[in-house]
């Protein structure tokens, strides 16, 4: 595999807008993401940007910006446009989509997101933790997983059923937090982007469905937790509280 990381970032986020530049310390959290991606060091980083004030940004801290199209429709979307713009020869034939809302990630997680392609039937790999908080589980802000595990190993990788914003599945057992971090094949992400929205993705909210219900196979790799995001300003005093504590 010859993998690179796409960060897609826009400034009009509906639930907090500016969010890529929200700032956590001194520094926005979008550079919070784009050095755990580096650090990760298993491929070329590129932030995948809407806007101007972005891109200066990035490219002050010594990052790679591409410009996308600020009318596309997702994130997945904006990926596939800066791929083909700063690889037109395909010399990658991996891309991890990494949201730029993460700055708590373990950038071990990036290469955990790999595991999964190492089955040639997988076609995007993605993570999954256990659910330790019994909160979680009729939180519709927190996607589960329908997957199964032999066993209790870390790094384990197991076949996705179905993703949900209700508790699934039903039953004693696990459930898994999913982490919204794609390892796509370059051809899977081609015919994904492509594809029209699914009847199930528009029900539940969830790209991801897209791909399953077009028989699509997406592996989950198990990691010991889930990295929180920031997606309102409560999440973002939490990310300055937890962060702040880890220096």
């Amino acid at each position: 595999m010859n993998p690179i990381v796409v960060i897609p970032a826009r400034m009009a986020s509906t639930r907090l807008p500016g969010k890529p530049l929200a700032m956590i310390g001194d520094r926005p959290m979008i550079l919070h993401v784009l050095d755990r991606a580096r650090a990760a060091d298993i491929g070329p980083v590129v932030v995948a940007v809407a806007d101007a004030e972005l891109a200066r940004i990035v490219e002050a801290a010594g990052g790679v910006a591409v410009r996308t199209d600020p009318a596309l429709p997702s994130g997945s979307d904006r990926v596939w446009q800066a791929l083909c713009q700063v690889d037109p020869q395909a010399h990658h034939d991996v891309v991890v989509n990494l949201q730029g809302d993460l700055p708590g990630l373990d950038p071990r997680a990036l290469a955990a997101a790999l595991r999964p392609l190492t089955d040639p039937g997988v076609d995007i790999g993605t993570l999954v933790a256990p659910m330790t908080d019994p909160g979680e589980s009729g939180r519709e802000s927190v996607v589960k997983a329908a997957c199964a595990f032999d066993g209790d190993d870390a790094g384990a990788v197991a076949r996705a059923l179905y993703f949900s914003r209700a508790s699934v599945p039903w039953g004693q057992g696990p459930l898994w937090h999913h982490v919204g971090i794609y390892a796509y094949r370059r051809q899977a992400l081609a015919r994904f982007v492509g594809l029209a929205e699914s009847a199930l993705e528009r029900r539940e909210r969830l790209e991801q469905l897209r791909a399953l219900e077009a028989g699509m196979t997406i592996g989950c790799c198990r990691v010991a937790t889930a990295p929180f995001g920031v997606d309102t300003p409560d999440d973002l005093q939490r990310a300055r509280q937890v962060l702040a504590g880890a220096r």
